[in-house]
């Protein structure tokens, strides 16, 4: 399986998911070109009306059902997508075993 979401992730997403009372909760996993190393990641929703394409791998882990197209997918082979919740570190974190080099505040990676 190329993406991962951690338990804890999933509960995060499932909160925002109630929250945001969205109807047909499917997360979107990608990365722009961007940030201060080259490549930036990149979590939404789907609009409610959203169908998969061809060009989409579709996952469900832990409940959450999520899509990553098949560029992003290349460069998110084997990453792990958890949910830090401490004093210094609030919010998702990607664990990217491909990026080379990664920024300081982790939300952009170099491959």
């Amino acid at each position: 399986m190329s993406v991962k979401i951690t338990e804890k992730a999933a509960l995060e997403v499932v909160s925002i998911v109630a929250e945001k009372q969205i109807v047909n909760p499917i997360l979107r996993v990608g990365i722009n070109g961007g940030g201060c190393s080259g490549f930036e990641y990149s979590l939404n929703f789907e609009k409610d009306d959203f169908v998969p394409s061809d060009m989409d791998t579709v996952y469900e882990q832990h409940g959450v059902k999520f899509v990553v197209d098949k560029k992003s997918d290349l460069y998110l082979e084997g990453t792990t997508i958890d949910f830090k919740d401490g004093i210094n570190e609030r919010g998702f974190a990607f664990e990217n075993p491909n990026a080379v080099k990664s920024c300081g505040c982790g939300k952009s990676f170099q491959a």
